[in-house]
């Protein structure tokens, strides 16, 4: 299975002002081996893409980084 590396569009729309901020605050995270992150525009916790498939499926519930999302 390919793992993306950025969200997928219809997760994280690219044309978000604060995209390059979100993606590079979760690259930071998943390099660091951290399981969550903070949304730079709300402050959340959000799920990082390495967590999401330690968990093995999908868990149907709109993770901004799922990794079980087609391309």
């Amino acid at each position: 299975m390919r793992v993306p590396d950025a969200p997928h569009p219809a997760r994280l729309d690219p044309a978000r002002d604060d995209y390059d901020d979100i993606v590079r605050a979760h690259r930071a995270a998943t390099a660091r081996g951290d399981a969550t992150y903070r949304d730079p525009a709300t402050g959340f916790l959000v799920l990082t893409r390495d967590t999401l498939l330690a968990r093995g499926t999908c868990c149907t519930q709109g993770c901004r980084h799922c990794p079980y999302l087609e391309p």
